[in-house]
């Protein structure tokens, strides 16, 4: 191969390698920089995209989850482990009504609950109340003894409903229900004596007895604490008229109430 040939290749040879490294710089000058954002080691850019969007879907949630809570069932605020549950109590005075007022007299009542709030105005509740009230003098003289008393103990489910608009801080609602009675009525003699020189007390003639019974009343109430009286505490007054169907009874020849027995029970307490 002559000289002049060679020369000639060597000449096109380097044109062509120029050309092609011309060409791969402009290339490489237009195209994007992806070095700000790289993918990691065996990251598709499609996965990249899926997560920025997932990243945004969760920015968007959080200003939604933090804004404000579920609220309890009785008061606002957020909702709270107990917040379904419901507890009373309380304590006031019996008024006798009806056929009674000769049989038995004023006394006092003592009441506890607990229940469940199932809606923010509907509440039930199971209660324990026990009624203490003394028999009138006249009907103790006459039988002979010295003093006597008629003890009520009740267990029974209620239904409360509230009448007002729930954001009103004092309301009014309505209460009712009914269940087991157990009455007892007793006569007491006092006798001579204890190892002081006083007087004891004897049971001179007891009578019970065990019946189906049911309230029915109304009451009044004002929550405490809460920004604008949405407090779970409130303070309540009620009253509920009472009956329940126990037996007559007779004692030293003389026959003592029978058919239903009427109270009024007035109550003051607490409710949660």
């Amino acid at each position: 191969m002559s000289s002049r040939r060679l020369f000639s290749l060597k000449r096109s040879f380097s044109i062509v390698s120029a050309a092609i490294l011309l060409t791969a710089g402009v290339v490489r000058a237009q195209s994007p920089d992806t070095s700000a954002a790289p993918l990691a080691s065996g990251e598709s850019s499609s996965s990249q995209s899926y997560q920025f969007l997932a990243d945004d879907l969760n920015a968007a949630a959080e200003p939604a989850a933090s804004g404000g809570g579920q609220y309890d069932n009785h008061g606002g605020g957020s909702k709270g482990r107990f917040s379904h549950w419901a507890f009373e109590a309380g304590a006031g005075a019996n008024a006798p009504i009806g056929n009674d007022q000769g049989v038995i007299t004023w006394g006092g009542n003592f009441t506890v609950g607990a229940g469940l709030h199932l809606s923010r105005r509907l509440t039930v509740l199971g209660e324990y109340q026990f009624m203490d009230n003394k028999i009138p003098g006249s009907l103790i003289a006459a039988g002979g003894s010295d003093t006597g008393n008629a003890h009520i103990n009740s267990i029974t489910g209620a239904i409360l409903f509230d009448l007002v608009p729930e954001k009103w801080s004092t309301g009014v609602y309505a209460v009712g229900g009914g269940g087991y009675y157990h009455m007892s009525t007793n006569f007491t003699d006092f006798e001579c004596c204890d190892f002081y020189g006083y007087e004891v007390p004897v049971t001179a003639f007891s009578i019970s007895s065990n019946q189906l019974g049911g309230n029915l009343g109304i009451g009044i109430y004002h929550k405490l604490g809460g920004t604008y009286g949405d407090g779970t505490m409130r303070l309540f007054a009620e009253a509920r008229y009472t009956f329940l169907n126990s037996p007559g009874l007779s004692y030293q020849g003389f026959y003592i109430g029978g058919g239903t027995t009427e109270l009024i029970p007035v109550t003051l307490g607490v409710r949660f």
